[in-house]
């Protein structure tokens, strides 16, 4: 989810050639992240190096690495549409995305030692996926401009930012309700994030704009998984 979008000059202003280019350079890049995240989480899983990463994330309270999670996701967009540079953009993108697979990797640890055979992995990533195309052809088919969920979505991760510190300091779980409410949420953020590749992003920010859908695609895929680990 981003909430930095610079309305100068939006692309929804220009020619069919150029919107659709801007379109598809967007998807593209969201293709592109998705494929270099799994990509490093199976160098990490085959190396080793998830054990580790697993062993030294797991000294710190997990809602302090879900708080991270979130925060990480904020700030790397945050910064993406701060910076004017592609390369900037990209720098920021390709950080966000090692960033993402990092802390992805205890999650990913708790599902293969429940389920080794992967499947559980697929499924929420199945899942997650048919989630999102269905979001990102709701948004593309009624061409609704769905910015009005900015608010809505400010506050829902204000909320949730207090839910976690909440339950770090008083000691009560979060439960199977609110990995619910959070995929509602993810679900809200992919609507709000295809709208502005439609409507509101500037020519030059396909990168800042594919960044936004990825953090919220991979926002809707860690909690869809924790609701199905919580089945078990």
């Amino acid at each position: 989810m981003n909430d930095q979008v610079n309305y100068l000059a939006p692309v929804a202003t220009q020619g069919v050639e150029a919107r659709s280019n801007f379109i598809w350079k967007t998807y593209a890049h969201v293709v592109g992240a998705i494929l270099a995240f799994a990509a490093i989480e199976v160098y990490l899983f085959q190396s080793g190096a998830a054990a580790s990463i697993f062993t030294a994330m797991m000294s710190i309270p997990w809602l302090l690495v879900l708080g991270m999670f979130m925060l990480v996701g904020w700030g790397a967009s945050h910064i993406a549409h701060r910076v004017q540079s592609t390369a900037a953009q990209y720098a920021a993108f390709a950080a966000f995305v090692f960033a993402e697979a990092i802390i992805f990797v205890p999650l990913l640890v708790f599902a293969m030692s429940k389920d080794p055979s992967g499947s559980m992995i697929e499924s929420a990533a199945g899942v997650t996926v048919l989630g999102c195309v269905g979001l990102i052809a709701v948004a593309m088919i009624t061409r609704k401009d769905f910015s009005f969920l900015r608010g809505m979505l400010v506050w829902g991760f204000m909320l949730a930012m207090v839910a976690i510190v909440s339950s770090l300091l008083f000691g009560f779980q979060l439960g199977t309700w609110f990995s619910v409410a959070m995929i509602g949420f993810a679900g809200a953020a992919v609507l709000y994030d295809t709208s502005n590749i439609m409507h509101h992003y500037p020519e030059d920010k396909y990168v800042a704009a594919a960044m936004a859908l990825f953090a919220s695609i991979a926002l809707m895929f860690w909690y869809v998984l924790q609701l199905f680990l919580s089945r078990d």
